[in-house]
């Protein structure tokens, strides 16, 4: 333990003797602020700007609340939920919905490359987000740590779109931009220009980053409080809420091999990270280099179970950044820099922080009661696939897709519980509609039909 603060130490010597060389600089800056932490030491990447962005944020928007008020409107919230909490089963509360969109910014670019990625990519980064936010077992969004949650949120692909039309929830823009080489072009052009209503969608930016911007792998919108005390303008940030996410760190490699990665931010984390920032959730440092916390745990991240650290990590090591308190830095957490592969939990009073923000923020609960996963009642033309079914199922060998209405997909995915394609087919005739399972291990598979700009998924079990 000692030799590893020693070269934590000593690494940060080094940078602050660079930073005092590059020109009187003041090292990298982020929306016209140095960061609160320096890049990666080993690869030169900026894991997260959504601390620099909210002070960009509340620079440019007096009416938005700060820190303190945001979090003393939380106060009373988080009391609420502790109490819903106690009174349910177990502490369970009730599964929430979080309708998304993803919007692909390109610049022509063919689907499946550069930055205008797969639909199996996009879809690789939903599954990511439903074993992490749901602590899957048996998926790598699982852990067995004692204040571990199921956050019991769910995410998917809108269905329909503002204008009422059917949607796959990936919205597809060709900006005529490469790379976005500034944070201003990004919040005065990208964004508001594509962004669907926030209050029923939540947005969810994948581009490719240049200029200013170069080695950033996201940044997010925090929330806003609802009817804060002296606070005018509590929906502030309507046409800019969401996430943005560069395209090699979106998406998991593990379930999607033939996508546009960069190692070690390829497993999907970094969107989970950046979602757990709109949701309420600060680093697990407080974003301040101190080991001093109160009982509240004002000084740090508002979350007493994720024990004490200096700073955000970068590398999968045990280490006890604050040896006077008790507890090794959670280098698991979500919200700490580490790799993607360390992560795999939030705890218990990030659980709570994130339900009150679902319950009573801006733009947040009403997510909650928002129908555009689901084909509204009426509109049958839209459910091309509604006719389809599998059978027998469960299976031991042979599977039948079938449908009551004579159509047939136009393709067909099946996946298993971890997201990993097990067989893709392109339908072309009655013929294509067995598949045989036989080599499939026994358990949960997923069979996803495509027709047209639909897709159904249906659930099958392998005896």
């Amino acid at each position: 333990m000692k030799k590893t603060i020693y070269i934590r130490a000593s690494l940060m010597a080094m940078l602050l003797i660079f930073g005092f060389a590059a020109n009187a600089q003041q090292g990298p800056k982020a929306f016209g602020r140095p960061l609160k932490q320096a890049p990666n030491p080993k690869n030169g990447l900026i894991r997260c700007v959504s601390t620099e962005y909210e002070a960009y944020l509340q620079e440019n928007d007096p009416g938005r609340q700060s820190r303190g008020q945001f979090e003393e409107w939380m106060a009373d919230k988080i009391q609420a939920v502790k109490a819903q909490r106690m009174a349910s089963p177990e502490g369970t509360t009730a599964i929430i919905t979080i309708p998304v969109v993803v919007h692909v910014i390109h610049n022509g670019d063919a689907v499946g490359s550069g930055e205008n990625i797969a639909d199996a990519q996009v879809l690789s980064q939903i599954t990511v987000l439903n074993q992490d936010y749901r602590r899957m077992a048996g998926t790598p969004g699982f852990n067995s740590n004692a204040v571990g949650a199921d956050v019991e949120i769910e995410f998917c692909l809108a269905k329909i779109d503002p204008e009422g039309n059917a949607t796959t929830g990936i919205d597809r823009v060709n900006l005529g931009v490469a790379s976005w080489n500034s944070e201003n072009s990004i919040e005065s052009t990208l964004k508001p220009s594509t962004i669907w209503d926030p209050t029923q969608y939540f947005n969810i930016w994948v581009c490719s980053f240049g200029g200013n911007m170069t080695g950033i792998l996201g940044y997010a919108q925090f929330p806003n409080a609802q009817q804060v005390p002296g606070v005018g303008n509590n929906n502030g940030g309507a046409d800019t809420d969401g996430v943005v996410i560069g395209y090699r760190y979106f998406g998991s490699r593990n379930i999607y091999p033939q996508g546009n990665y960069q190692f070690p931010y390829d497993k999907g984390r970094t969107t989970t990270h950046e979602i757990g920032h709109a949701l309420g959730l600060f680093h697990t440092d407080g974003d301040n280099a101190t080991c001093t916390t109160n009982t509240s745990d004002s000084a740090k991240d508002y979350c007493p179970d994720t024990p004490v650290i200096y700073e955000l990590n970068y590398e999968c090591e045990t280490i006890d950044s604050c040896p006077g308190s008790p507890g090794n830095d959670m280098i698991e957490n979500y919200m700490d820099y580490t790799p993607d592969g360390c992560m795999n939990i939030f705890t218990q009073n990030q659980k709570t922080r994130i339900v009150a923000v679902m319950q009573y923020g801006a733009r947040r609960a009403s997510l909650k009661t928002s129908t555009v996963c689901q084909v509204t009642s009426g509109r049958d033309d839209f459910e091309l696939l509604n006719g389809f079914n599998v059978y027998p199922n469960p299976t031991q060998g042979e599977l039948s897709i079938a449908s009551d209405n004579g159509n047939l997909p136009d393709s067909f995915t099946i996946y298993n519980s971890l997201g990993q394609t097990m067989a893709s087919v392109k339908v072309s005739g009655t013929s294509n509609l067995n598949v045989n399972t036989s080599a499939y291990a026994n358990g949960l598979y997923f069979i996803k039909l495509d027709k047209g700009s639909q897709s159904k998924t249906i659930k099958f079990i392998k005896n």
